[in-house]
């Protein structure tokens, strides 16, 4: 690839991210779009904002920028959850180690790769991008001491701060486990492969189970019942019999009339209901039948329960003894948060749970498989010499403007790609959901791991392997020459990857940051759809699909920073702008529903020390490819090393991601019992894992008038609401005059972004005049 297509892909995602930014400015300020960029605020405070119009909103701003970068590592824990730090320390540790490997090898090999060998250089626009990589060094070079050295640095520097961060997110981990409010979880102990008898219920086995062997800390226990789609079904539709008859059972008025609302893009009215008589809606014969007692809902026991403990050391016993000589009965487990069950796989039976394993990983590996064909032809279209041997009747179009070509080979490849990986992330979802596991966190990192595994594969090696493959077929004929192999094709692929790293990362955030199809959704819901606000509806964050992404961008900088180091100025900028979108994103966009306690973190420092180690061995090939003994000689040591800090790691830090410290439980149990809070926290574990929970509670919105309007009454509202949301008092959706509302206390809520909205006197009379005609026009219909 020439370095003029490198610098068209650099332009348009440069001009993309730019647009992107300026338009998420403006679009943030906007009333109508403050669900979709601050959901997670807006839940919290369960409050409703009205518009209300001013100049700023529609002026493009950095002031969002400042704030990400204002709050501090206690404030994103409070917010976002343990979780989140991880993954900010993530972005920090890759900031920190590519700035050194960027200074280290722009300025200190780069230059000796441009002049390593002794020829006519062209401009620099016109230069083939292999003239920056390892592979115009000569051979028997005597400047590949300063690879080795530079590899030394950025090795050791990489260890010193992964430990450093590794033992800080193990802090936080045991902090996290002393907050101030009670986990039921770590009373709570999950059992599976309960045996069933015909003698006796599964309750009754599993109270007469560790009354006997338990009975010291055994407090008392709640049996899992089936729960599939079908059971939510039956149980939806006999809870809506319910409803139907205690509304049959009630006078309606029959002066009633419904609300017409319009179509904004068809035209088309429809009513909000459509009254029957009382007397059609269920026949008197049937009343009868649908007394309470044929609506009780028959839940069937399946060999699964909650065990609930008197202290957290009895609960932590309980979940790590072997309980039965037969492994695969009384199985128990730590269980997981109440808002982090994941009910549906509760009552999987535990012996079909390795089946499902087994299934998965077949099916994932058949995916990878399958996705080797999209991956081959992209990267034909980055190396379009050998795609017109391979195919001739290509030479016509090839044969095209030069700027053609150059977007053809700089952009085009990165972008297939990156429309084919968003199919990625559903499907290893749904592997991960099949295989049963207990939990929503133990879930998404699960396929974490497999979208991991799939991006390294088929992002790095089957790029690699295809690219070769263009010339030669025998790539892993001898395995003991891959790393000689990886150390010729990888420098070759460095164009792919920076043009990678432009589309599916700066691209990519730009795109996070805009929330494209949250903004779209959130304007069909309310001008199409015409659907009532929903706080309950925010995402959370998809740390199965970002923590990937950055483990990958980080492995591609290591990898390329002594071959082709040209890659780590746009690795830098992606991780810079990715430190203050993703803040952004975590406090204000998605809701933290459950948290794992930083388990993702293990996962990245095993793939960063896998990073670090396949960038010893492929320099480790390269040296013996330039014919440098001393340089290959010291890069064995080097191996060596990282792989024992690697096992000091595990043996040192690992095991508090593993379990908890016995210690820090007991002195919690004493401290509660001390202060009496112990018979608080028994009380609540009652009510804590409800597996079919009450639907009708609604969480009221409180009543917000926006600040800086002249009214003293503090009554009246935008056009529309009041008639067709109701108030606070009523929130059934009936036409209340704001007079007859009952003068309640009312809080100022400015927009989020706007320290105060100065609106007129002369809207404010406005908005009355429309919500009078409004009124005069529905009591005419």
């Amino acid at each position: 690839m020439k370095i003029s297509a490198l610098l068209t892909s650099a332009g348009i995602n440069i001009g993309l991210c730019v647009l992107f930014l300026s338009l998420y400015s403006v679009l943030r300020k906007q009333p109508a779009n403050v669900r979709v960029y601050f959901g997670r605020r807006i839940s919290e405070e369960h409050s409703r904002l009205r518009e209300a119009f001013i100049l700023e909103r529609f002026v493009p701003s950095t002031g969002w920028i400042v704030k990400a970068l204002r709050y501090t590592e206690e404030e994103v824990l409070a917010a976002a959850g343990l979780d989140a730090v991880a993954f900010n320390r993530m972005l920090v540790f890759s900031i920190r180690i590519f700035s050194l490997a960027a200074l280290l090898c722009v300025f200190g090999i780069l230059p000796l790769h441009y002049y390593g060998k002794n020829i006519q250089h062209l401009r620099i626009p016109s230069e083939d991008l292999d003239i920056f990589t390892i592979g115009n060094v000569e051979v028997r070079s005597r400047w590949l001491w300063v690879h080795c050295l530079v590899l030394y640095i950025i090795s050791g520097v990489a260890c010193i701060l992964l430990y450093l961060e590794y033992r800080h997110i193990a802090r936080l981990r045991l902090l996290h486990l002393k907050r101030a409010t009670p986990n039921p979880g770590q009373f709570t102990v999950l059992v599976r492969g309960i045996p069933k008898t015909k003698k006796e219920s599964c309750s009754s086995s599993v109270d007469d189970f560790f009354t006997k062997y338990h009975a010291s800390s055994y407090l008392f226990h709640q049996v899992v019942y089936k729960a599939g789609k079908v059971q939510k079904i039956m149980t939806g539709a006999k809870k809506a019999c319910r409803k139907l008859k205690h509304f049959t059972d009630n006078t309606v008025d029959q002066s009633c009339k419904a609300i017409t609302y319009r179509c904004c893009l068809c035209g088309a009215s429809s009513n909000s209901f459509q009254l029957l008589p009382t007397n059609e809606v269920v026949p008197s014969r049937v009343k009868a039948d649908l007394d309470d007692s044929s609506l009780d809902i028959d839940n069937e026991e399946c060999a699964a329960a909650f065990v609930f403990f008197k202290t957290r050391y009895g609960a932590l016993v309980a979940s790590d003894v072997l309980q039965t000589s037969n492994p695969t009965k009384w199985v128990t487990d730590l269980a997981p948060e109440p808002s982090d069950v994941y009910w549906s796989n509760i009552w999987l039976p535990y012996k079909q749970l390795w089946i499902r394993r087994i299934a998965t990983l077949i099916g994932s590996i058949v995916f990878m498989l399958l996705f080797l064909a999209p991956v081959t032809f992209i990267n034909g279209l980055s190396q379009l010499d050998q795609l017109q041997k391979r195919l001739p009747f290509l030479n016509g179009i090839l044969k095209q403007p030069h700027h053609l070509v150059q977007l053809i080979t700089g952009y085009l490849p990165s972008v297939i790609l990156q429309i084919f990986l968003y199919s990625v992330a559903p499907i290893m979802m749904l592997f991960s959901t099949l295989e049963g596991p207990i939990s929503h966190s133990e879930r998404k990192r699960s396929a974490c791991c497999k979208v991991l595994y799939f991006l390294i594969w088929n992002v790095f090696f089957v790029n690699v392997v295809s690219g070769t493959v263009l010339k030669q077929l025998d790539f892993f004929s001898s395995p003991k020459d891959i790393p000689v192999q990886l150390a010729k094709v990888i420098p070759g692929q460095a164009s792919f990857f920076i043009t990678y790293v432009l589309t599916s990362g700066w691209a990519s955030l730009s795109s996070e940051l805009m929330q494209l199809f949250g903004l779209i959704w959130n304007f069909i819901r309310k001008y199409v759809l015409r659907m009532k606000e929903d706080t309950e509806f925010v995402p959370s964050f998809p740390y199965h699909t970002e923590v990937p992404k950055v483990l990958l961008f980080g492995l591609l900088g290591f990898t390329c920073s002594v071959l082709a180091p040209l890659i780590l100025p746009f690795l830098l900028v992606y991780f810079f702008l990715g430190y203050v979108v993703y803040r952004n994103q975590l406090l204000n966009v998605y809701r933290t529903r459950y948290d794992t306690g930083g388990l993702y973190w293990p996962i990245i420092h095993n793939t960063v020390i896998f990073s670090l180690v396949l960038t010893q061995i492929i320099c480790l090939g390269v040296f013996g490819l330039k014919v440098s003994p001393v340089a290959a000689g010291f890069t064995i040591p080097l191996i060596i090393f990282t792989l024992l800090f690697n096992q000091y790691c595990r043996t040192r830090l690992l095991p508090l991601f593993s379990t908890f410290p016995a210690q820090n439980l007991i002195d919690m149990d004493r401290e509660d019992e001390l202060s009496g809070r112990m018979e608080h926290i028994h009380h609540g574990l009652h009510t804590a894992y409800c597996q079919f929970p009450d639907p009708d509670e609604d969480i009221q919105l409180e009543e917000i008038r926006t600040v800086g309007n002249d009214r003293k009454d503090g009554g009246g509202c935008s056009s529309g609401e009041c008639s067709s949301k109701g108030s606070p008092g009523k929130p059934d959706g009936k036409e209340t005059h704001p007079q007859e509302q009952p003068q309640q206390p009312r809080r100022d809520l400015c927009h989020p972004t706007l320290k105060g909205l100065p609106v007129s006197r002369l809207r404010n009379a406005v908005r009355c005049v429309t919500f009078l005609v409004r009124l005069q026009k529905r009591g005419q219909s």
